[in-house]
Parts: C-alpha cells; structure tokens; sequence
C-alpha cells in the first residue's frame, strides 16, 4: 500500500516537472493553454528560464530577485512604498534607533535633481572630521553609482564594520570630489540646544527616533534650570520619524485632546491624545522649512490647531501619510502606505504642506544649511527671536 502511494506521488510530481517544461521550452503552447495571458508566477518563470539559457550578460540571481521586489512595489505609484532587503532593513532598523556604525551624515532626496543629499551633518562625527557639508550630494559609494538609488539603499553602502573605510564621490555645487572616511561608531544627536540672549532656549530636533524624546527631555531641563522663558523648537530639515515619538512629545505641550487622527484604507479613524499634564507651559515659536516633514508636520499642525506657539519659516513638504513595516519570512520587509493622518482640527496637510504664521523665505541652500548658519545670517532663527521677545 506504501509503494503504490510512494508510486502515484511520484508520478504526479514527475508530471508537473515535465508540464513546466513543456511550458518552458514552448511559449506559444503555453500562450495557447492560457489563452494569451499567462498568471504572474508563469509569466516570471518564462523570464527567467530565457534569460538563463540565452542572455550573454553576466547577472546575479539576488540581484535579480530584489531588483524584481521592488519593482513590484514601485508598480504602486507611491514614493514612499518599497522592499528592503534583510540588509537595507538592519540599515533602517540602526537609523530609528539612533546608533550605528557608519560616518554621521544624515540625509535625504532633493527634489530638484533627485540627488542624496547631506542636510545634517553630525557633530564629533567622522563626515564632520572629514570635511562634508550640508548640500553635498553622493554620487559613488565604494565604486558604485547611486544616483538612482533609494535613501536605505545609499546609506546602507555607506554603513559597515568599525574602523573599515568608505569611499565616496561627492558633488559640492558644481565640484566633485572624491573622499575617503572611516567608519565608526555613531550616536545620533538627534536634540542640540543652547540658550540664546534674553532666556530664550532654543532646540533643534534633527529627527524623531527612539531616543529623541529623552534626549528632548534633558535639554529642556538643562536650559529650564538656567532659567529659560520661552522655547523656540527649531523642525528645519527634519523629515520626520516614528510616530510614537512625536506623540510623547506632544504630550508635553499640548492640552488635553488629540495630537492627530489617523485614518485607515477602510476609513475607519483613531486618534492618538494629549493626556492633561502638560509639564510645559511657556511661550513657543516652532521653525519649519520646505524639508520639514510627517512626524515634523505633526507636531508644527498640533500646534498650530491648537494656538500654544506661532510657527515661522517655509510652507512644509507636505507628507501627511502613514507607513507601516511588514516582515517577511526570510527577514526582509515591505514598507507600505498604510493610512492618512489629519491635525487635531481634522485638516489633511497631504501635498499641501503648513503654511507658517510668519513666512520667511530662504534659497534652498541657505534652507539646507539652517542650522551652521550664524545667527547674523539666520533671518528665519531671527524672525522667530523678535516673535518670542514680544511673548516673553
């Protein structure tokens, strides 16, 4: 009885090997049996079993494989839904929680040229040492052209073990230049602040991971302590982060009541709210640009509904969507758009951006530049200044 089960099973395996043959070596047979439209996993099989038997150009099949992911993903249309490898995923995965080993630039797409470019170049940071400037623009990493790559995809060639090296052909202007850097070990200072004339405090959130909000937490306290009167939150370049950071700083100056909405595929909305124990009550002015963005929107929309600062700077970039990750089962990942959000009003910034109290407009490389300007040369930082002089 066991052989003749062992007989039938081989025999219906043996038949749907040489099926797929048949299919494989006549794709006007196959053409005929699907009447003209073959299922995606056929039609992927066909590909694939041409250009191993016949294509002279040398290829590899992972590379194949991701390049397939993610142009499946693109086929969405949306910018900010794509695959990650397992290693782009580590990559990102470092970035949200604020250590990692590579050289200290953060980064993002301009626009205009579609170009990673350096908006945050880290203090104490190899990428400092090594001279980079915000609005440097990566052309190679390590040999390899990345003009047409995703921001994960960059920075995970640009990460690696300690103490090994990176090359990097760089574009300043119209200038490129070629420069080595030593990776090490890198703790994003994610919050810088000082104390400006007249007890103003000042705080310039690069970006929202994990350990943002303790490292807002200590600033605010120090410059408490030295007796500050108003807070200027400084969102130039941010672009954004996780959600439940922005959320758990919000908390801290807003009144009770919702910090955003989000809303799903399905339209059904939640909100996530401002519990009553606000620990900071005191004049604010929050600054933005065109590459503040999402977690940065959410806090400047907040605050702006509910009328606790005045905001100064550049119309914001305009990413009022959410994204969640989604792992796979051999350890990469989709990120996908999952649902909108809307300020405590119920306003939808989605392409539209917040249009600032006191609009103070800048070129785009004194934009990126923000925050190593000098305060003589800061129009947007002293706009908010004379703001906060008539708060405090």
């Amino acid at each position: 009885m066991q052989i003749k089960k062992a007989f039938v099973i081989g025999m219906f395996v043996g038949m749907v090997i040489m099926f797929g043959v048949y299919l494989g070596l006549s794709p006007i047979r196959a053409r005929m049996l699907w009447g003209g439209n073959l299922p995606p996993e056929a039609k992927i099989l066909e590909i694939y079993s041409i250009l191993t038997n016949h294509s002279i150009v040398p290829f590899d099949r992972d590379s194949l494989l991701n390049g397939m992911y993610r142009g499946l993903l693109e086929g969405v249309g949306d910018p900010y839904t794509y695959y990650f490898n397992r290693e782009a995923l580590a990559v990102f995965m470092e970035r949200t929680d604020g250590t990692y080993t590579g050289i200290g630039l953060g980064v993002t797409v301009d626009p205009e040229d579609n170009l990673i470019t350096a908006v945050n170049v880290f203090a104490g940071s190899p990428a400092e040492e090594a001279g980079l400037l915000p609005g440097d623009k990566i052309l190679e990493v390590d040999g390899v052209n990345v003009t047409d790559k995703r921001t994960e995809e960059v920075t995970a060639l640009i990460k690696g073990p300690p103490d090994t090296q990176v090359r990097l052909r760089m574009l300043r202007g119209n200038d490129p230049f070629n420069i080595i850097i030593t990776r090490r070990q890198i703790n994003v200072p994610t919050v810088a602040h000082r104390m400006l004339d007249n007890n103003i405090g000042y705080l310039h959130i690069s970006s929202f991971d994990r350990i943002t909000y303790q490292q807002f937490v200590e600033a605010y306290l120090e410059l408490r302590n030295q007796g500050m009167q108003g807070m200027i939150i400084d969102l130039r370049n941010n672009p954004g982060g996780l959600l439940d950071t922005v959320v758990d700083i919000g908390n801290l100056m807003l009144p009770e009541g919702p910090i955003l909405h989000v809303e799903n595929s399905q339209g059904e909305r939640t909100s996530h709210m401002s519990e009553d124990n606000r620990r900071i009550d005191m004049p604010l002015v929050v600054l933005v640009n065109n590459n503040s963005a999402s977690a940065s929107e959410v806090l400047t929309g907040a605050v702006r509904d509910y009328g606790v600062g005045t905001i100064v700077g550049q119309q914001t970039f305009g990413k009022g969507v959410v994204q969640t990750l989604y792992l796979l089962s051999d350890g990469s990942a989709v990120k996908l758009t999952i649902a909108r959000y809307y300020s405590p009003k119920g306003i939808s910034i989605h392409g539209e951006g917040i249009t600032p109290d006191y609009v103070v407009e800048v070129d785009r490389e004194t934009a990126i530049m923000s925050i190593r300007l000098p305060l003589e040369e800061d129009v947007q930082l002293q706009k908010a200044i004379e703001i906060m002089l008539g708060k405090i």
